[in-house]
């Protein structure tokens, strides 16, 4: 009688490490979310230049979003909004962004007069318009970590007086920490927080359709009026 011995062939490894990738500070990026930065951190190395609209992907040129529903009940303190969001939660994003509010989805970012408010713009909109509420999200200017919003003529989202407005890289500390935002979790998993990263505490919120940054509150308007979602770019 002949023995015949079987051997188990060997199996790949399904699941393979994933390389980190290191992005200047002008490369449209998914930033790894962090701890807000204390007061007085900053990066002092400009950002680098960035591909213009024209070069984006096609992928990216999309409408509005429909309209979504109400948002949900104020979280538990289990997932409480503020805090750092898990991996999960990561906004996907490309290149060039409009940024919606949740509890009013017909309503974006929108720059008007030199300041960023809550506007209603559509893929129906004029293209000056629809140009005004696309931002190109980049590394933060300050932080690497978060986010800074970049205009197609290069001027960037800032908050002074604590009002949103847009202005041009004067390279200070001041300006790149006014034009850093970090990530934090909010009540919807496909939405974010922004909070200022040389105001820890504060984030931005929307009140009369002006975008500012308002202190921490523990209120279901607070929670919804600071909640957003970064969405393909409507220019």
């Amino acid at each position: 009688m002949t023995a015949l011995a079987l051997q188990e062939p060997p199996t790949e490894n399904s699941a393979r490490e994933r390389t980190a990738r290191t992005t200047g500070a002008g490369e449209a990026i998914v930033p790894t979310v962090a701890p807000a930065a204390p007061v007085g951190k900053s990066g002092l190395s400009s950002p680098q230049p960035t591909a213009s609209k024209s070069e984006a992907s096609s992928d990216s040129q999309q409408g509005g979003a429909k309209p979504e529903p109400e948002p949900e009940p104020e979280p538990s303190k289990s997932t409480s909004p503020g805090k750092k969001p898990p991996s999960s939660s990561k906004p996907s994003t490309s290149s060039w962004k409009s940024v919606q509010a949740v509890n009013y989805p017909d309503r974006y970012w929108h720059l008007r007069s030199g300041v960023i408010q809550l506007d209603r713009v559509s893929s129906r909109s004029g293209g000056e318009t629809r140009e005004d509420s696309t931002f190109q999200v980049v590394s933060g200017l300050s932080d690497s970590s978060c986010y800074s919003f970049r205009m197609e003529d290069g001027r960037y989202a800032r908050h002074q007086n604590f009002r949103l407005r847009v202005d041009r890289n004067d390279g200070s500390k001041l300006f790149k920490q006014d034009a850093t935002f970090c990530p934090r979790r909010s009540f919807n998993s496909d939405a974010i927080m922004l909070e200022s990263v040389n105001y820890p505490g504060r984030f931005l919120r929307h009140r009369d359709f002006v975008l500012r940054l308002d202190p921490m509150e523990n209120s279901r308007l607070y929670w919804s009026d600071t909640a957003f979602r970064l969405v393909d770019g409507l220019a």
